[in-house]
């Protein structure tokens, strides 16, 4: 079990950010389904905590859980919702990455969710239709953020064809527009506030990609925001162990002894050898030696 978890995490690692999304919400639904299993085995519901994680149409509750327009986009209902929502993560996160940096691809993928989730709310307030709803409406899944790609991808390149079954090649511009004309017509069925949200991401993704053709990056501040808290949980390099040194004082005393002994003890071999020889028996350089010795 251990390799496995090792292997996980190298591959996620090793991986672009477009698998990286994909494996944190691959991550998210296997422990959400967990722990479903686990408090289902003592009669208890996930429900009432997942709520929390989910994103409310209701602003009242919004204020008391904030941090739910990021987290919503990071939840998914069932197999075949984070299925679908994966493969389009998948194929156009993939295309994404030809035209844009990885760090767009990120910026964008919470943008998109944020700017769908905020849309979803609104809606819910404006729309008579919908104010029967909104204190038991909750928003989750991947669809904004992924439809934000989709939408910024089409615009940057239209003409691009891709290849769908039964069907043939299609250029981008006209896949976009089917999926996201189709959750126009679907605002109004049972998944409205989904439908509604598909289009708030879509709409983020054109501004992108059309800000972008102008030179202002709107995934900017996301990205700063992203790059900080990763700072946070991202271990610290450890200092290096400290090495003694002796102090180059310490090493100056000991040279200036050992030198002073050394000139010490060739002063006593001068004198006695001026005891037993005479003056006349000292060398030019014992003589000097002798002298130098006397004025200190």
């Amino acid at each position: 079990m251990a390799s496995i978890i090792t292997d996980l995490k190298d591959k996620y690692r090793r991986g672009n950010i477009c698998l990286q999304l994909i494996y944190m919400n691959v991550a998210v639904f296997v422990l959400i389904g967990l722990a479903e299993v686990i408090l289902m085995l003592f009669n208890q519901s996930m429900g009432g905590w997942l709520s929390w994680l989910e994103l409310p149409a209701s602003f009242t509750r919004f204020v008391v859980q904030p941090w739910s327009v990021v987290t919503y986009m990071f939840l998914h209902e069932g197999f075949f919702h984070i299925l679908f929502n994966m493969l389009w993560l998948y194929w156009f996160g993939m295309l994404f990455l030809q035209f844009f940096s990885a760090k767009h691809l990120r910026g964008l993928y919470i943008l998109g969710g944020i700017c769908g989730g905020l849309l979803y709310m609104v809606a819910y307030h404006v729309f008579p239709y919908f104010r029967g709803m909104i204190d038991h409406s909750f928003l989750l899944g991947a669809s904004a953020s992924v439809l934000a790609i989709v939408a910024a991808t089409a615009y940057r390149a239209p003409n691009y064809r891709i290849g769908l079954f039964l069907i043939g090649a299609v250029k981008l511009k006209y896949l976009a527009l089917v999926a996201i004309g189709s959750d126009l017509f679907f605002i109004t069925s049972s998944n409205g506030g989904g439908h509604i949200a598909h289009l708030g991401g879509a709409l983020a993704g054109l501004w992108f990609a059309s800000s972008l053709s102008k030179g202002t990056d709107i995934t900017k501040l996301v990205n700063r925001l992203c790059d900080a808290l990763s700072s946070l949980f991202s271990p610290r390099p450890r200092k290096p162990k400290m090495k003694v040194h002796y102090s180059t004082d310490r090493k100056k005393d000991y040279d200036y002894n050992a030198r002073k002994k050394s000139q010490s003890d060739e002063i006593d071999r001068i004198l006695d050898k001026l005891k037993k020889s005479g003056y006349e028996s000292l060398s030019d350089d014992e003589k000097k030696a002798l002298f130098d010795a006397s004025k200190r």
